[in-house]
């Protein structure tokens, strides 16, 4: 598993083993908001730039604590991106955005971490803006999906209950929807997609 995660590390090789299933994995974010009405985006744990081609028309800001990562996709997209932890990154209040994206991000992070970093996302929406979360669900019991959750380099996939319970720490919720993600019909994970507002 470790030689993995080293491969994933790579920009090529993690872009080309999302390929096939990252317009899959948008398609809730997708069925409940208009992204072409999006001002300005916070894409948290940018990675290589994976989600910036979704908002083309929005002022843009990718985040990312690595920086090969965003030395990449500043390369090929020439939008604006940073290598920053995103709980010490602040913003004026008219310079908060209403769209902020965690696409397949806190199954990477601890739950103390996961807290800290939702509780600042809060702080970062503007009065009518939204966070929308993206993120890999461990199955209770045992079947592919499970298997692959518990292989996955993110050390932290979650039961839905406590995906949920963090969430709704922080946010208020709009939406709360389980998915699968997979091909031919077979599901290889279980996703979670979640919509909120900060609360006020």
């Amino acid at each position: 598993m470790k030689s993995y995660a080293r491969l994933m590390e790579n920009e090529l090789a993690y872009r080309v083993w999302q390929a096939p299933f990252a317009q899959k994995k948008l398609a809730p974010l997708y069925a409940h908001n208009d992204l072409a009405r999006a001002r300005r985006v916070l894409d948290v744990g940018c990675g290589p730039g994976t989600n910036t081609a979704h908002f083309a028309s929005a002022d843009y800001l990718g985040i990312d604590i690595n920086a090969d990562y965003i030395e990449s996709a500043r390369r090929r997209y020439g939008r604006d991106f940073v290598v920053a932890d995103v709980t010490k990154y602040d913003v004026v209040p008219e310079q908060r955005f209403d769209l902020i994206l965690a696409n397949s991000l806190f199954h990477h992070i601890d739950t103390a971490s996961t807290r800290r970093i939702l509780t600042h996302l809060a702080t970062l929406l503007s009065d009518d803006g939204n966070v929308h979360i993206l993120d890999l669900v461990l199955p209770p019991r045992a079947s592919v999906s499970r298997f692959l959750a518990r292989a996955d380099r993110g050390e932290y996939p979650r039961p839905l209950e406590t995906w949920h319970e963090l969430f709704t720490s922080a946010f208020e919720q709009v939406v709360f929807e389980p998915y699968p993600l997979g091909v031919a019909g077979m599901t290889l994970w279980n996703m979670i997609y979640f919509k909120g507002r900060a609360r006020r």
